[in-house]
């Protein structure tokens, strides 16, 4: 199922400061200093700033989704790696569960697979957390078991969102990818994390969870980490192919505040 969205945001942006003149009011290109060369005033700035995110995304909702209508399921997102970029959602079925999905596989839970237009700029997080905000806005989703995983440069998106917005998800499951150990691990020592990785791989060096992993466990963080030894940089179809993980994911609730 594709899926496109755009969401308008606008923004009210107010430094309150009072004793703008009626002159420089009307005369916006006038520079204040000009105005009060010498002096310090106080004066006031206001703009309206209209910003638009989209993303294109798969949508996946499990058979029995609607039967009741009481219902709230888990969702997970699923961020891809670099080479699905683009403007092309086939290219999100490459791996992953949307792959899994594509070839016939049913999981008990609604799946999110946007996709990122462009590599070089990676996942923009404001992006996803609008995306998420807007599934969990028309879809009847338990917002307690939200989980996060991604491959590769989804794995770092995966690090990255989940420490920016911490009190969002159940549980996440990076693979191959990685952080900023020392600003995200406080973020996230309390939230259970699986990590993924494999030990020969030459595109995103194992250091990259490694170091991840380790500061976690320094602010007292029991996070998991598998390490496949014989593995290079795909890590993940074993993962993705592994029930454990979704056992182990489905039984981790969002901490109540």
């Amino acid at each position: 199922m594709r899926i496109g969205y755009t969401l308008l945001l606008g923004v009210a942006l107010a430094m309150s400061m009072p004793g703008l003149t009626s002159a420089q009011q009307a005369d916006p290109a006038k520079p204040a200093a000009q105005a009060s060369a010498g002096a310090q005033k106080s004066l006031e700035f206001k703009k309206q700033v209209v910003k638009t995110l989209t993303s294109k995304y798969l949508l996946y909702t499990p058979a029995d989704y609607g039967k009741d209508p009481a219902k709230k399921w888990p969702l997970m997102l699923f961020l891809h790696g670099s080479g699905e970029s683009g403007d092309d959602l086939e290219k999100v079925k490459t791996h992953g569960h949307p792959k899994l999905i594509a070839k016939g596989k049913e999981f008990p839970f609604i799946v999110v697979s946007p996709q990122c237009p462009d590599a070089r700029n990676g996942w923009n997080t404001e992006v996803l957390n609008a995306l998420l905000d807007e599934v969990i806005a028309n879809y009847s989703v338990d917002t307690d078991r939200v989980y996060l995983t991604g491959l590769s440069m989804g794995g770092y998106g995966t690090w990255a969102l989940a420490s920016e917005s911490p009190q969002r998800f159940a549980a996440i499951a990076p693979i191959c990818g990685g952080g900023s150990p020392r600003r995200m691990a406080r973020r996230l020592r309390d939230m259970p994390i699986w990590v993924f990785h494999g030990a020969k791989d030459g595109t995103v060096p194992i250091k990259e969870d490694q170091d991840m992993v380790d500061a976690l466990k320094a602010v007292g963080s029991n996070v998991k980490f598998t390490i496949y030894p014989d593995a290079d940089h795909d890590s993940w179809t074993a993962t993705y192919d592994n029930p454990e993980l979704y056992t182990w994911l489905l039984s981790q609730k969002r901490a109540a505040k």
